[in-house]
């Protein structure tokens, strides 16, 4: 089999497949085994694939197909200008959580050496992704689940000029564990309803129910704000990301709760998808 015929042959059974981009999957696939970009094809396609290499792809193909996360085939993911090593057990970063960490550095320009906490850290995306935006910012990454300290972890040493420390302790439990006074509080918690859960696409459901299952979707939220925002400077801030409908509510939450300046920010699909306030000066 030529190169050429074994990446239409993966596309093929991506395209018989419910994947939502069989052209681009492939394409990611096809490099992730053969080296070889779909762009290289003209000129690399007329030669023969190794036997073991058509066996590897084309089984990667089919886990595909059969609703394996692109992002765990692969291993690694694209998050702002990192590379982050994923797999079964952690959430998959998305494009999403970077206006997260970009709203947050914008607000955190101009303090010098920013404490940071990341709380339900999972990879570290976001704590490492602040940290990529804010060089001097000392971030500590709150996770419990073991699966995904593990990426935590080896994300924080393949990074090792960022200042991000994983930390493995309960969000919803051990805030009393932190006696340190925070400039910014930054969370991609679990939001999704529990009885929403089942009726995720067939890809999500791979994923870590303890990253996804919010109870009624503010359990994180509420915590965050009994438990952890006392542990924030005066005019520190608390950013957070929210799922589909949930940012009014809160943002109710954090107005109650005495933050100030509270706004809201939309993803590229136009979903207000963060929620942003700063603690009183004093």
């Amino acid at each position: 089999m030529t190169n050429c015929e074994l990446y239409k042959k993966v596309v093929s059974i991506l395209e018989s497949s419910d994947c939502d981009s069989p052209s681009f999957d492939a394409g990611c696939l096809f490099f992730h085994i053969t080296g070889i970009q779909r762009g290289m094809l003209p000129f690399e396609g007329s030669k023969t694939a190794p036997p073991e290499m058509c066996s590897k792809l084309l089984d990667s193909a089919r886990q595909r197909a059969e609703g394996r996360p692109l992002q765990y085939i692969l291993g690694t993911w694209d998050f702002l200008s990192l590379t982050l090593e994923v797999g079964e057990g952690v959430l998959i970063p998305r494009a999403d959580t970077e206006l997260l960490c970009e709203t947050a550095a914008d607000r955190l320009s101009g303090i010098d050496r920013p404490k940071v906490l990341d709380l339900c850290a999972g990879s570290g995306c976001v704590g490492l992704g602040l940290a990529s935006l804010c060089p001097d910012a000392d971030v500590t990454a709150v996770e419990l689940s073991d699966e995904a300290l593990y990426y935590l972890e080896r994300n924080c040493a393949r990074y090792p000029k960022l200042h991000v420390t994983p930390v493995k302790a309960n969000v919803l439990l051990d805030a009393d564990g932190f006696q340190e006074c925070y400039d910014a509080i930054l969370s991609n918690p679990p939001y999704i309803p529990a009885d929403e859960i089942p009726s995720l696409m067939q890809e999500v459901q791979h994923e870590p129910v303890m990253a996804l299952d919010g109870g009624d979707g503010l359990v994180f939220y509420r915590a965050i704000i009994r438990s952890w925002l006392p542990k924030l400077v005066s005019g520190g801030i608390c950013a957070v990301e929210v799922g589909m409908g949930q940012a009014k509510d809160v943002a109710a939450m954090f107005s109650k709760a005495g933050l100030i300046n509270i706004e809201m920010f939309r993803d590229l699909g136009g979903i207000e998808r963060v929620v942003i306030g700063e603690t009183v000066n004093q």
